[in-house]
């Protein structure tokens, strides 16, 4: 992509005013979105990206700079631009590049942009055949296709040279229920680090009949009763609530300058005896799956809570200097318009020892969320609210009716201590993640789990 002599002369330019460390990050993306609405293709389009990001680090300081222009005439000119911003002295460099083997967790078969669209696009109408005569309530199905294919090159100061191929496919369904005036909505949509060898492994019909059998559900429930009740989180997307609630306040984005809640709690029991979470970087295919982060760091499998008790954080480079830890592999970017840093990869809450039914068996009254929608938390609090997209009521320890319309209204480090049941049936959804360095695939999930008191918020009142 760029080769070393000009990588050289760009960090040696970069440090023309002094600092401890420079960076270039390389991005070369394709990328390629289809939209099917009503049957009918809606949009068809396809990209690329391609860019150079330069970072300068100076004490706890950080400068970013980018362009799309890679001439070395041009990238010498933005990465002396700066440097304008320091006023230490210069360093003479002389830099040794040391390419390292990395491990592949993503073996790719077929690259998508090698299939032709026709196939696609057949792919995409059987889905959406498949959602729309699931049931005559179902008034409207979209369905998306979404590939990508990203190189990148990582050098630094450090004598890192690195380099890395994502590959990414993803199908989704929403459907939209109507009945008497009212809609409800319902969706899926699996993704992989995989390449179109992906559609061996899901069927777009019962992802589609998926998507319109949430939507039906919920169009038929009675709106759900508030209160404070136990609630059972089913597995999957589910994981959204640990990861919105308690993995982003693990970052060290956050850690780093004292605004998180498990500031300087390492060692300490923050959470239930039963809880385990991990965040892996490394799990084969997954959707938040890199061979490397995007300063370069193989990416890790890194334990952070044990048994309820807290064990690491996540950690990029510049937030590990100003916390004098090593990074864990967990610096990420959404492209080269972004300065890397602390972020998750694929998070989950490690399986436990119940069965599904045995959670729901035990307890008398409460609400299991078998699917969780969006939310938003307080990562200096650890207070959220999330909206729970399919959602059933619990009397005498059977499920007694769907009910639509619940949030859930708590705070991260309290549900934490008061998970009382973990199951043992772990599986992981797929989501884009926003923060800071823009916007990322994630991985996310957990088993069924119980959290014996929880609010939850909806339109009945009591019950």
């Amino acid at each position: 992509m760029l080769n070393g002599k000009i990588i050289e002369n760009v960090l040696c330019a970069a440090l023309c005013k002094g600092g401890d460390f420079a960076e270039i990050f390389v991005e070369d993306k394709y990328n390629s979105n289809i939209k099917l609405v009503g049957g009918l293709i809606e949009n068809n389009m396809s990209g690329r990206d391609y860019g150079v990001g330069i970072r300068i680090i100076d004490k706890l300081n950080c400068i970013y700079a980018f362009t799309n222009d890679s001439t070395e005439e041009n990238l010498i000119k933005v990465a002396k631009e700066a440097a304008s911003a320091l006023q230490n002295a210069s360093i003479d460099l002389k830099l040794n590049f040391m390419k390292s083997d990395i491990t592949n967790y993503n073996p790719i078969k077929i690259m998508p942009s090698s299939v032709e669209k026709k196939k696609k696009i057949d792919l995409m109408k059987k889905g959406y055949e498949a959602a729309k005569s699931y049931d005559s309530v179902i008034s409207q199905v979209i369905v998306n296709y979404l590939e990508e294919e990203q190189s990148v090159l990582i050098a630094n100061t450090e004598g890192l040279l690195a380099e890395d191929r994502r590959v990414r496919t993803r199908f989704s369904v929403g459907s939209v229920a109507s009945k008497d005036g009212e809609m409800q909505q319902g969706s899926y949509g699996p993704g992989a680090s995989m390449g179109f060898e992906f559609f061996d492994k899901i069927n777009v019909e019962e992802v589609g009949r998926e998507a319109s059998r949430i939507a039906k559900a919920m169009v038929y429930a009675d709106h759900c009763p508030s209160g404070v009740m136990p609630v059972i989180m089913d597995n999957e997307f589910g994981g959204v609530l640990f990861h919105e609630a308690c993995g982003h306040s693990l970052e060290a984005a956050f850690i780093s300058k004292g605004t998180s809640v498990f500031t300087d709690k390492l060692g300490q029991l923050v959470a239930s005896p039963l809880l385990t979470a991990i965040d892996d970087g490394t799990m084969p295919n997954e959707w938040g799956t890199t061979n490397i982060d995007d300063e370069g760091t193989p990416t890790k499998r890194n334990l952070l809570i044990e048994n309820g008790v807290l064990k690491s954080y996540l950690i990029d480079k510049l937030n590990g200097k100003r916390m004098n830890m090593e990074s864990t592999g967990s610096g990420r970017r959404q492209s080269y318009k972004f300065a890397p840093t602390s972020r998750m990869n694929n998070t989950y809450i490690a399986k436990g020892d119940s069965n599904l039914d045995e959670i729901i068996s035990s307890t008398e009254n409460g609400l299991y969320a078998k699917k969780l929608d969006g939310g938003s938390v307080n990562p200096a609090t650890g207070d959220f609210n999330f909206a729970v997209m399919e959602g059933y009521l619990i009397k005498n320890g059977k499920i007694l009716k769907p009910v639509r319309g619940a949030t859930l209204i708590g705070n991260g480090l309290k549900v934490l201590e008061l998970i009382d049941m973990v199951g043992n049936n772990l599986s992981l959804g797929q989501g884009m993640c926003g923060a800071d360095s823009g916007s990322i695939p994630a991985g996310l999930g957990q088993p069924p789990l119980r959290v014996k008191s929880l609010t939850v918020g909806g339109r009945m009142g009591d019950e």
